[in-house]
Order: C-alpha cells, then sequence, then structure tokens
C-alpha cells in the first residue's frame, strides 16, 4: 500500500523483502549510502515469496515463447477465464451468466474501477499480500485505487524486458548492477532504491530529476553516472531533461510511458544516448500493453494472456483496420482481472503476418475540429504533424470563436525560454497548425508546470 503507515502496520524488512541475499543486500546499503544519492523518501521492496517468484519466471516464460494467436480465432485461454471471472467478479457477475457469444458480454469502464474498485477483485483472491495503489491518471482527475499484487509488480520487469525485445536487446540483471532505474521530472513524487529477486538482486530505482530532491544539483548527473542503469524507464517529460544533463551513461534502452513520445523527441533521444527509446503503450488497469515499432507504424502488443478488442462507439466490434476503442480483457494482474474493459484509448488493430499491431493509437476519443472555412480536421492529422516535433508534450484546444490555444511544455525544448526564445520554439507548431486550420489565430502558452490534461478539446458546437 502507498503512502506512510502508521508504526504498527510498516512492513518489517523481512515481509518487504523476503529473498534478498548478501549481494542484494550488499547493493542496496551502497545506494542508500551513496555520497552523491538523492533524498530518498520512500522505502520499497518486492515482496516476492518463493511462490511469488516461481509464478513470475513462468509469466517471463510464456511471454518469450508463447506464439502470436491467429487473426481468425480467439485465444485458447479466453473461454476459462471468462466463466472463471464471471464467477467470481462482483462487477461481472452483476450482468448474470454470460450470453453465448463473446461480443454479447457487456463492456466496462475506467467509470466503474473509480467508483467501486473492489468489485473488481474476485472473490476467491488472497488478501495477505494484497498491494493497493493509487492513481489520478483519469479523465477527470479522479483518486483511482489499483488492487494488485507482489507477482504483478515484478512483472512488469518482464514486460520492459519484451518490449526491448522487439529491438533485439535484453534486459538482464544480476547482483551488483542496476538494472532499471525510473526517472520522473515532478515537484513531489516518491523516490527509492530497491533490489529485484526476480532480476538476480539487482537495484531497481526511482528517481527526480527536480533538483530539489537532491544535496547538491550537480548529483544528479554523478549519481545516474555512477549506477549506469541498464535501461531507463520514464515519461517524454522527464526524458526531454534526461537529454540535456551532461551524462555518460549507456542504457540498453530508454523505455517511455504514461504519455505519447513525440518521434523528434524519440530522434533526439536515440541519437543523444545512442541506443532505442521505445514507446509503450499501457495503463495502470493493465500493465505495459504494447511497444512502438522502430518504424513508428505502429505497436506490437506485448502480454500472452490479453486479447485486445476494437469496439465502435455502438460497442459491436470494428472490422480489421477500422479505427475505434481499444478493449481488454485478461491481464497478469490476479487481483484485477478485465472482462471487455474499455480504456478510452484509440486505435485500429492490423495483421502484419501473425503479428497484431496497434495503429493509429491515440489515448482519447476523437475531438471535432474545424478550420476557417468549416472543413473538419481529423485529430490524428494533428497528431501525425505535431509528433515529429520535439515538445515533450502539447495541449491544443479550440475555442467557440475557432482561435486555437495551443500549450506546450516549453521547458522540454533544448532552446526555450522566456519571451522571443519561446516564441521561437514554438514557431514549428504554429507552422504545422497553420497548415492544417489554415489563417487561424494560435494563442501559444507554457504547460510546464501543469498537470497532464487531456491533449484535445473544444468549444466549438
Amino acid at each position: 500500500m502507498t503512502g506512510s503507515l502508521p508504526p504498527d502496520l510498516a512492513l518489517t524488512d523481512e515481509q518487504r523483502r523476503p529473498l534478498i541475499d548478501d549481494d542484494g543486500r550488499a547493493l542496496l546499503q551502497g545506494l542508500l549510502e551513496h555520497p552523491r544519492a538523492p533524498r530518498y523518501n520512500h522505502t520499497c521492496g518486492d515482496r516476492l515469496t518463493v511462490r511469488g517468484l516461481v509464478a513470475v519466471r513462468a509469466f517471463a516464460t510464456e511471454t518469450a515463447t508463447a506464439l502470436p494467436q491467429p487473426p481468425d480465432r480467439r485465444p485458447d485461454w479466453l473461454a476459462a477465464f471468462v466463466d472463471r471471472v464471471v464467477r467470481t467478479v462482483p462487477v461481472y457477475r452483476r450482468s448474470g451468466p454470460p450470453p453465448g457469444r463473446f461480443e454479447a458480454i457487456p463492456t466496462v469502464s475506467r467509470r466503474e474501477l473509480v467508483a467501486e474498485p473492489w468489485s473488481f477483485v474476485p472473490d476467491d483472491h488472497r488478501l495477505d499480500d494484497m498491494v493497493v495503489f493509487t492513481t489520478t491518471g483519469t479523465v477527470d482527475g479522479r483518486v483511482t485505487y489499483i488492487p494488485s499484487t507482489p507477482e504483478t509488480t515484478a512483472s512488469y520487469a518482464v514486460l520492459i524486458d519484451a518490449a526491448l525485445r522487439t529491438r533485439g536487446r535484453r534486459l538482464e540483471g544480476g547482483p551488483g548492477r542496476t538494472a532499471i532505474a525510473q526517472v520522473c521530472w515532478q515537484r513531489r513524487t516518491y523516490t527509492y532504491a530497491s533490489v529485484s529477486t526476480f532480476l538476480g538482486q539487482a537495484a531497481i530505482l526511482k528517481l527526480n530529476l527536480n533538483p530539489v530532491d537532491w544535496r547538491d544539483p550537480a548529483d544528479v548527473v554523478a549519481f545516474l553516472d555512477s549506477i549506469d542503469a541498464e535501461v531507463i524507464t520514464g515519461d517524454p517529460v522527464a526524458f526531454a531533461r534526461l537529454a540535456d544533463l551532461p551524462l555518460r551513461i549507456t542504457p540498453k534502452a530508454l523505455v517511455s510511458s504514461a504519455l505519447a513520445l513525440p518521434a523528434g523527441l524519440r530522434d533526439r533521444l536515440e541519437a543523444r544516448f545512442d541506443c532505442p527509446a521505445i514507446d509503450v503503450y499501457g495503463m495502470n488497469e493493465a500493465g505495459p500493453v504494447a511497444a512502438g515499432l522502430p518504424d513508428g507504424s505502429g505497436h506490437a502488443l506485448l502480454q500472452p494472456r490479453l486479447f485486445v478488442e476494437i469496439l465502435g462507439a455502438d460497442g459491436r466490434p470494428c472490422a480489421p483496420g477500422e479505427r475505434g476503442e481499444i478493449t481488454l480483457t485478461g491481464g497478469f494482474n490476479p487481483a484485477l482481472p478485465l472482462l471487455r474493459y474499455r480504456t478510452g484509448d484509440h486505435a485500429s488493430l492490423e495483421w502484419r503476418g501473425s503479428t497484431p499491431i496497434l495503429v493509429g493509437l491515440e489515448g482519447r476519443p476523437p475531438v471535432p475540429f474545424t478550420t476557417a472555412d468549416d472543413r473538419a480536421v481529423n485529430t490524428i492529422d494533428i497528431t501525425v504533424a505535431l509528433h515529429q516535433l520535439s515538445a515533450a508534450r502539447y495541449t491544443l484546444h479550440q475555442r467557440a470563436d475557432l482561435a486555437l490555444e495551443l500549450g506546450l511544455d516549453l521547458a522540454s525544448l533544448t532552446q526555450a525560454g522566456a519571451g522571443s526564445g519561446a516564441t521561437a520554439e514554438a514557431a514549428p507548431y504554429v507552422e504545422e497548425l497553420g497548415r492544417l486550420f489554415g489563417p487561424l489565430p494560435v494563442h501559444v502558452h507554457d504547460i510546464s508546470d501543469q498537470p497532464e490534461r487531456l491533449t484535445y478539446s473544444t468549444a466549438v458546437t
């Protein structure tokens, strides 16, 4: 459970790290006592037992060896999964026995999860090792509670490795090294050092690049250079700042999530660190779902027991190649099994040989934009145009008078600054919008210090 616990409820070191060995203890102690370490504000452990470690290793084997599902048939595990969750999970049991056709099963969404997270937990799920964390990653910003398990948390490393394998690389881990460093750029967040049993007693860290979390601003570079993490994870906002630091690190890959990684920023990162920068699509409810292909043409699915549908606004399955809402069944979290869970994200699904690919992925429903001469502008066209540029994130709102309000994370742009500097950095975005919308006013404002919000919105009726 996240947050501060009363002393009588806090986990002991044995409960937090049941399988840590002497190598792991030495590595952890060295990271905690490192002279250039950040001001850690959280204590974390993988909580894996022997049984849990066996489960994660089995998931790793299945993920590495599973064959792609032919496009003309349902996964072999699907029928048994549906039967089980309908019997044991309250939110699905309410709909009664499953209909004869899978497509007739009612869908659920984040609305239900926000309202009653406990109703998604199976009746027979063990509660003694449950992990519950919170997220505000919903459209309206309300807090959502996500039930999970230590095995699920450890299995994120399996899916990071799966993403690396799409680029011919592997996450190895091993004693004495840092396997994963998650970097953030936030006003405030948890930071910690931990050790992964599954990754062979390798370290996993979460760090905030914000200088306020360090004793000396110079320690950021010194510490990151010293740990030389195998893989660095984060979001585009953090990676844009990472690229500006005078680091000498040589990661195998940068794995970006939470926000779509713009192609321009991806290219900049790959040139800066001489390694792949992989855009991973996922969410707290389902974990990493798909990894961006090197040519930017789509996202390859990662999880062997996650069935993906594309549904239209009427709830019916879309034809191959037709764009609709990504809907998930299955997953790797036994505390949160998903059955036709509508994500609110949109794409089409196509098969390239035997590989399913999400194409035109966009994490929000379509928003109607219009030009000065009353032509419709598809948000996909906006995404394609602005995605080639290098801001970590942007927002676009069309006012009722058709004027455009462009929000840019100016701090993520190499030369961004106040006044004319900021205007210069925004110029390519304004030019691209001009090509799409014609002679409409574009008002630029800085969103560097604002929380994430919807990329596209409109007041046009």
